[in-house]
């Protein structure tokens, strides 16, 4: 299995191994959002952009629920495996099917029934309303299928496996782009295709990823699966404890953005679709430490398993090195190519001139963001999630909305200057994590690489 190669030997090469399927899963995934704001900008109107880029937040704070809860199942079942107590995996495996399946079903119907009030909460542009309550009924009803997807993918990453969730999500991605494609450039269905099309995608990924489990050998479960695991409550508890700071980090970071959209719809149409482009652009542009966050959260938490923590922390210096190098290149890319990036989303000249004073003063985020996102998946693989939560909190309140607020009410306002609440945001979290780092060698004593 993958995972041996984590706890012994060199450092560098399994978790490049690891972060690349990693990196190209979350390429895939954010074809899903990305793909719908393509072709429907390219097909559709500027109001159809606006309500894709705000349902497609709207959808992200309720799906961040589910990855950050599934995080904490990774970290937990490669605890367990780096430990070797493949029946306290079996049971956190039970544990995860259980508390999913209940959440997925309270996510769909509160989204179904109350779509309509969440457009209106995020001050939705007028022409843009009925397309946004569309788009997020339409995606609510595929909730159940992104949970499975996640909790399936979750699974195989605490094993150490990051290819198989790649496979997952590339067949998924490809029936989205085609489904798009038919339902928004030939049937012309505007957003609601774009919905519907993503629905269907996330079931077919679900379905496979089933079959794929039970009838491939070398991708089975390294442990048995009984009923009576899914009797042990603890598990669930366990669950919830370490994966609900991740949860709530998640999701307080994914709400700020909805405050800030909000914020920002306020000003029109086009500083709204602007901002959904920025927002969507920084899921790809963001990729490399996205997947070190992950990567790391699994090799630290086999580690931390196998009472290894000097050799998690060593993995911690790796990462960061690899991050930041790609940071600095997407620095330049955003500050010097905005339009280019933007006039990949959008044909609409003045979309592309806002959305480029945006990534403008937003492109210094990302020199932050490549320690940063590594720091936090340091942390979540020792188990010190409730930091990863108070941080996130600290940095979202006190800095980034009230400071976009500020911003975007001065006279003579524009998107470059509001955008300069992102990298001082970003540069706040990054001074509280390298504190509470520090603050974690000096309590273990980790030899330092």
């Amino acid at each position: 299995m993958e995972n041996n190669t984590f706890l012994e030997g060199k450092i560098a090469a399994p978790l490049i191994r690891f972060a690349i399927p990693l990196m190209m899963s979350l390429v895939l995934q954010a074809l899903y959002g990305g793909v719908d704001l393509m072709v429907v900008g390219k097909f559709g109107t500027t109001a159809s952009i606006s309500a894709v880029a705000t349902g497609g937040q709207v959808m992200q704070a309720a799906t961040v629920i589910i990855t950050g809860l599934t995080m904490g199942v990774t970290v937990l079942l490669g605890q367990a495996i780096g430990a070797k107590k493949p029946e306290e995996a079996a049971h956190i495996v039970a544990g995860q099917i259980k508390l999913f399946t209940c959440i997925a079903l309270m996510i769909t119907v509160v989204l179904v029934c109350f779509a309509k009030q969440a457009s209106l909460l995020m001050h939705v542009p007028e022409e843009a309303l009925p397309e946004t309550i569309t788009y997020i009924r339409i995606c609510a009803s595929g909730m159940i299928f992104i949970t499975a997807y996640n909790s399936v993918s979750g699974i195989f990453r605490g094993m150490g496996n990051s290819r198989s969730p790649f496979l997952f999500v590339l067949i998924a991605c490809t029936i989205n782009i085609i489904l798009d494609l038919v339902f928004v450039g030939l049937l012309h269905m505007s957003t609601a295709g774009a919905a519907l099309a993503t629905v269907i995608a996330q079931a077919s990924s679900f379905f496979f990823s089933i079959v794929y489990m039970k009838y491939t050998k070398k991708h089975r479960l390294p442990f048995r699966l009984k009923l009576s695991d899914f009797k042990q409550k603890g598990a669930v508890r366990r669950i919830i404890s370490l994966g609900l700071p991740i949860a709530a980090q998640d999701f307080q970071v994914t709400v700020s953005f909805l405050i800030i959209t909000s914020i920002l719809n306020s000003l029109g149409v086009v500083a709204s679709a602007s901002v959904g482009i920025a927002e969507k652009l920084f899921v790809f542009l963001a990729l490399v430490p996205m997947s070190f966050m992950s990567a790391l959260s699994a090799f630290v938490a086999q580690n931390v398993g196998a009472n290894n923590i000097s050799r998690a922390t060593k993995a911690f210096f790796v990462a960061v090195r690899i991050s930041f190098c790609c940071g600095f290149m997407v620095f330049l890319l955003t500050f010097l190519q905005g339009d280019f990036l933007a006039s990949i989303f959008t044909n609409d000249p003045e979309v592309i001139a806002s959305t480029q004073l945006y990534l403008k003063s937003c492109s210094f985020e990302y020199l932050l963001t490549a320690i940063n996102f590594c720091m936090l998946g340091y942390f979540n693989g020792r188990g010190r999630t409730k930091f990863v939560l108070l941080q996130g909190v600290l940095t979202v309140f006190l800095v980034r909305i009230p400071l976009s607020y500020f911003l975007s009410r001065l006279p003579g306002t524009n998107l470059l200057i509001i955008g300069i609440a992102v990298p001082m945001s970003a540069l706040f979290e990054l001074l509280l994590c390298i504190g509470f780092f520090i603050k974690l060698q000096k309590e273990k004593k980790v030899v330092m690489p």
